[in-house]
């Protein structure tokens, strides 16, 4: 399982990386790994006001359909729209392939999240 320092993450294996007031949001090597070949990403409109943990999109894969949570709450400022072409990006590069780009309404909504170490942690007791 592959894991990127610097990044947040939440318990239901999303990533977020921040960079100023924006939030890259995406699936963790372990949810595309769980998921299998993933087949259609569902993404989010623009400007979509979500708050944390609210469903932000759907991953579908040859197994199952599972609702993307946002880990943090924002503005939709931006989608990956390679996904729509090429949903597969999730499975060859989970961290390189951004679902949303969110405007951050509350950044103290990170320290909610785990770090690098403790999302480790949380995936081999879990």
């Amino acid at each position: 399982m592959k894991v990127i320092q610097g990044l947040y993450y939440s318990k239901e294996h999303e990533w977020v990386r921040v960079d100023g007031d924006k939030a890259y949001v995406g699936i963790t090597d372990h949810a595309q790994h769980a998921l299998g070949d993933i087949v259609f990403v569902e993404l989010p409109e623009v400007d979509t006001e979500v708050k944390k943990e609210e469903v932000l999109g759907v991953v579908e894969s040859v197994k199952a359909a599972s609702d993307m949570f946002t880990p943090i709450s924002g503005t939709v400022l931006e989608v990956n729209e390679n996904l729509d072409d090429s949903p597969e990006l999730l499975n060859q590069e989970p961290y390189e392939n951004y679902v949303a780009v969110l405007s951050m309404s509350d950044k103290s909504e990170l320290d909610e999240l785990m770090n690098s170490e403790e999302y480790i942690q949380f995936c081999e007791n879990n």
